[in-house]
């Protein structure tokens, strides 16, 4: 499985970026398929999961404000109104096999892109 990141990039507050995971081997019918990101000196959190089902979850921090979907072998990340406090790294990652439960951003993931820059100021 491999997954490349793309989209990132310097926006001012309240704007809008959406990201693209390009996912090679992975089954989309079975498992899930999540965004983190890590901020510097900070904890790696996760923003949005989706599993084959089209279940999602996202924290407090990002709901109403970003949204994962995925068509084919794509995943997206859309995130608008921007903040300061979105400033970070942000991984696309995959676990094969897992659905989208209560306590999915804590579990473990198999597979990790390497990373898109997200700057907001």
């Amino acid at each position: 499985v491999q997954l490349v990141e793309s989209g990132g990039d310097s926006v001012q507050p309240g704007g809008s970026l959406r990201l693209s995971c390009v996912a090679s081997g992975f089954d989309f019918s079975r498992g899930v398929m999540a965004w983190f990101r890590q901020a510097l000196g900070r904890e790696r959190e996760g923003v949005a999961a989706i599993d084959s089902d089209g279940g999602t979850a996202y924290p407090h921090s990002v709901e109403g404000r970003f949204t994962i979907f995925r068509d084919k072998d794509i995943l997206y990340l859309q995130m608008n109104d921007l903040k300061s406090e979105d400033t970070a790294m942000y991984y696309c990652a995959a676990e094969p096999g897992a659905e989208v439960v209560a306590g999915i951003f804590e579990s473990p993931f198999t597979y990790w892109g390497q990373g898109t820059q997200v700057t907001v100021s």
